[in-house]
């Protein structure tokens, strides 16, 4: 299986490139527990061809590395998105970077969505922005995103580490052509996901 990982972080180390690893490394491993084919994992980062996706955007012709970009992209059987969120919003770069896939290129497509952030006030941001993008690029979500804010990178892993591994694995089941696995899901109120607690 090839899975390819896009994420828009834009500094080095970014939370967002830490999230997307988390996420993947979760995928590879669920993929292996259920014995099924190897996992390959590529990684696009946004950020080395930012310039050449606005430069398509203004001239219709991708460079090499943008055209490489989205050749992995396309050509993988399933995908971890993960933007960094400003002023509520995915980042332009991101949104940039799939305004120039073809529209049907991401058709059925399995894709995991996930997003950081300073607050948890945006976590909406994956079921309001994130999901409708991905709805009108036909591809596949799965049920469970992840959201990253700045307080669950230090006492709140837990909670974190348990919505990335559930994620991963219903990406791997769903890439593997298989239903994804039945569990009781994990609640937390809004107002102590607020309130930083729940991990």
């Amino acid at each position: 299986m090839k899975l390819a990982v896009v994420t828009a972080g834009l500094s080095v180390p970014s939370s967002t490139r830490l999230l997307a690893d988390r996420l993947a490394a979760a995928t590879v491993a669920a993929a292996a527990a259920a014995a099924s084919e190897p996992v390959s994992v590529s990684v696009v980062e946004l950020r080395d061809i930012a310039l050449d996706v606005t430069k398509n955007l203004l001239t219709g012709f991708p460079s090499p590395a943008l055209r490489s970009a989205i050749s992995t992209v396309v050509g993988a059987d399933a995908l971890i998105v993960v933007t960094p969120v400003f002023t509520a919003g995915y980042s332009g770069l991101f949104k940039s970077f799939f305004d120039v896939l073809d529209a049907d290129s991401l058709a059925g497509k399995p894709v995991l969505l996930g997003a950081t952030g300073g607050t948890e006030r945006h976590s909406l941001v994956l079921d309001y922005q994130l999901r409708p993008l991905f709805g009108y690029l036909k591809a596949d979500p799965v049920a469970t995103g992840v959201y990253a804010a700045s307080s669950d990178w230090g006492s709140g892993e837990g909670a974190l580490q348990r919505r990335i591994e559930k994620a991963g694995a219903e990406l791997a089941s769903l890439a593997a052509g298989r239903p994804p696995a039945t569990g009781e899901p994990e609640f937390v109120p809004f107002d102590q996901l607020l309130a930083g607690a729940g991990e």
